[in-house]
């Protein structure tokens, strides 16, 4: 769920709901981000307005025996994060994802976030996903430049961006 009072700053302006003649709001969307670790134990996720960052045992999920109450017991907060619009995990078990107030890429490595891309043309990082040639690929989707943030103006700017990072690691596949 989202984080109650979260209050993004994306290229120095708080990112809120501004329609046309009417009072901004805040902006809440729940979970977004989610990966899986190589051996297919721990789902990963977060929510998209957040700065927690959450894994669960997998097999948790595929038992339907399992009560609500005994999953939410399971979860695990593994602190903080830049706010992110998508994750992805790499076949080293490393987690990648956008902060997209800070136009960066980050890694989970060793239980720490550590920013390995930061670029101007990283407008809001989202649709991670790695590629067999050892590629972190992504889109700088500039969501936070739609009408909707900023009284019925647009403000995204074409080309779009599909962008690339080398990490040297292939995908999770799972069977």
């Amino acid at each position: 769920m989202p984080d109650p009072g979260f209050m993004p700053l994306v290229e120095g302006q708080a990112l809120m709901v501004r329609p046309q003649n009417a009072a901004p709001m805040p902006w809440r969307v729940a979970t977004d981000g989610i990966a899986i670790s190589p051996d297919g134990a721990t789902l990963y996720y977060c929510a998209l307005s957040s700065r927690h960052f959450y894994a669960v045992p997998a097999g948790l999920l595929r038992d339907s025996s399992v009560s609500e109450s005994s999953l939410a017991a399971a979860i695990r907060d593994l602190g903080p994060k830049a706010p992110s619009d998508g994750l992805a995990e790499d076949a080293h078990g490393t987690i990648y994802a956008g902060d997209y107030e800070h136009g960066t890429i980050r890694a989970f490595v060793d239980k720490h976030w550590t920013t390995i891309a930061q670029d101007p043309r990283i407008l809001w990082p989202d649709t991670l996903s790695i590629g067999a040639d050892g590629y972190l690929y992504f889109t700088a989707n500039q969501l936070y430049r739609q009408p909707v943030f900023h009284q019925g103006m647009d403000l995204r700017q074409q080309p779009y961006a599909l962008l690339r990072i080398k990490i040297g690691a292939g995908p999770v596949l799972q069977r």
